[in-house]
């Protein structure tokens, strides 16, 4: 959906250069190593005109129309922003024309939202995405593509199997670790899942978020907007 900017939007999805698992290249290239039930798939995208995006996808085949579909999801291909119209907030117009193009991009799993967000609560930017940098290279996979070294991102399944001394020399607090294996938890009984929050309304969503130990409505909310999309929260 036009007007579309892959450089803007990675920018967003990235939020710091010092993140591992979101690369963009001097090039304007999109990189990606993503975790996939045959092993890790590389996602190499590039725009190559103002409503193309080319897809270069490396791993199984039987992975490739799943991971297409999940890049659209990261990248906010389809997301329809109209409703966004800085008119009414004049001070705001000259960043909106500069931003033109700009998706807002979802994380790839319900689980890397649960992860972000919590790590983020009451920490600065750089403080937060300094200890999920530390979680990624101490649990996930690193991989070589092209000359570029890409992480995969943890899953559930490596948290919950790690020791807290691990993850707690990450930077992160006691109180987080318990929250993300309370999370992780959740998602790996089938308690809670991608598709039982979807079939809800973001304020049941959120009621439903909120009753695992450690998050609370501003948690809920970011959850559902950067692991679901609901832009109404």
């Amino acid at each position: 959906m036009a007007p579309y900017r892959l450089d803007l939007t990675v920018s967003v999805l990235r939020r710091l250069s010092t993140n591992t698992v979101d690369v963009l290249t001097a090039e304007a290239q999109y990189l990606r190593a993503l975790g996939a039930a045959s092993g890790p798939v590389i996602v190499r995208v590039e725009q190559t005109g103002p409503e193309v995006l080319t897809v270069t996808i490396d791993g199984d085949a039987v992975e490739h129309d799943q991971t297409l579909a999940l890049v659209g999801r990261i990248l906010g291909v389809d997301r329809d922003l109209r409703l966004f119209g800085a008119a009414a907030l004049p001070w705001l117009n000259p960043l909106a024309l500069r931003m033109r193009g700009v998706k807002p991009p979802r994380y790839a799993s319900l689980w890397e939202a649960f992860v972000n967000v919590i790590v983020f609560q009451q920490l600065s930017l750089q403080s937060a995405t300094a200890i999920v940098r530390r979680m990624i290279l101490a649990l996930g996979r690193s991989i070589q593509s092209d000359g570029v070294l890409l992480h995969t991102f943890p899953s559930a399944e490596d948290v919950l199997a790690a020791k807290d001394s691990v993850l707690r020399a990450t930077g992160l607090s006691a109180t987080k670790v318990a929250t993300l294996r309370n999370a992780g938890e959740g998602l790996t009984s089938g308690i809670l899942s991608e598709e039982n929050l979807e079939e809800r309304s973001s304020v049941e969503a959120a009621q439903l978020l909120q009753q695992i130990k450690g998050i609370g409505p501003w948690t809920a909310a970011v959850i559902l907007l950067r692991g679901l999309g609901r832009l109404d929260v």
